[in-house]
């Protein structure tokens, strides 16, 4: 979602309702910020062969992706006309998240704006495939639930905890608050440790001042040791002040630190949130402690 050049945002499309409420979204996003979109459609190897009961047929598999690659095509034609976005189509087998993740690569994309889940049978593309694909993505993964209309990025709750890697969506809360004049609102829990908590208004001072420097507007909440009630209390605050993103780390904002992949805080904010679209950032291994923009 840059807007230094014409970027592109991936869209898996399983033409359920889930994936359209998505693909409206990322329309949204890409008028904003002058992007383009590349509509994906994955047709899972393992389902198409559960059809093709008598085996691999290569020629009913051509007919499926020519039948697909008919329907983005046509889907790329409408979103051209209406909203003046150019859109690149493609079609692919393979395991979902793997494609989904390999072609932010081949198709040069910047971000991911997907669905929670599908429907059943063929139309389901997101589903249990949903964490694989945040965890495995270099990219930055917005994910959409429901259906509301989004025009702008106003309200973003920005959780922070004592983790470096918490820190490193400063830059895209700016990026993002810039574009849409938003308000960064700012979530944390204290700890009960003196010392820790100490640090943690530090880090708070410290994201405050960046905020400011940059002409970004923002707000401050603190709450007590929520401890494993984190996730259930940054789903409660973004549902009171009627955020329209949520924006996390995918694994250190976990509280337990146990889970690498995706934490469960994480995973429990991309559950939880049926209103909000979760904006989910993977740590870079490569980061270094900088506070710049």
């Amino acid at each position: 979602m840059e807007t230094m050049k014409k970027n592109t945002i991936l869209v898996p499309i399983d033409f359920s309702d889930i994936a359209n409420h998505a693909l409206n979204h990322a329309i949204e996003v890409a008028k904003q910020f002058n992007n383009n979109l590349a509509l994906l459609h994955v047709v899972e190897e393992a389902m198409l062969t559960s059809f093709l009961s008598f085996g691999k047929n290569d020629h009913l598999e051509e007919l499926a992706k020519e039948a697909a690659k008919a329907r983005l095509d046509k889907l790329s034609s409408e979103i051209k006309s209406k909203h003046n976005i150019d859109c690149i189509t493609d079609v692919k087998f393979g395991k979902i998240y793997k494609v989904i993740t390999e072609s932010v690569s081949s198709l040069h994309c910047d971000s991911i704006i997907m669905g929670s889940h599908g429907a059943s049978g063929l139309d389901q593309i997101i589903g249990s495939n949903a964490s694989r694909v945040i965890s495995h993505s270099i990219v930055p993964v917005v994910v959409v639930k429901s259906e509301q209309h989004i025009n702008s990025y106003k309200n973003i709750i920005f959780p922070l905890d004592l983790t470096t890697e918490s820190r490193q969506k400063v830059n895209w809360a700016i990026h993002i608050g810039k574009a849409y004049d938003s308000t960064i609102n700012v979530f944390t829990s204290k700890s009960g440790n003196k010392e820790a908590d100490n640090k943690l208004l530090l880090n708070l001072r410290q994201i405050e001042k960046l905020l400011t420097d940059n002409g970004i507007k923002f707000t401050e909440k603190i709450i007590e040791d929520a401890d494993d009630n984190f996730a259930l209390e940054t789903i409660k605050y973004s549902e009171e002040i009627n955020a329209d993103l949520i924006m996390i780390m995918t694994q250190q904002e976990d509280k337990n630190l146990s889970e690498y992949i995706i934490g469960s805080y994480a995973q429990q904010v991309v559950n939880r949130s049926t209103k909000a679209p979760v904006m989910c950032v993977n740590p870079k291994k490569t980061f270094t402690d900088e506070w710049s923009v």
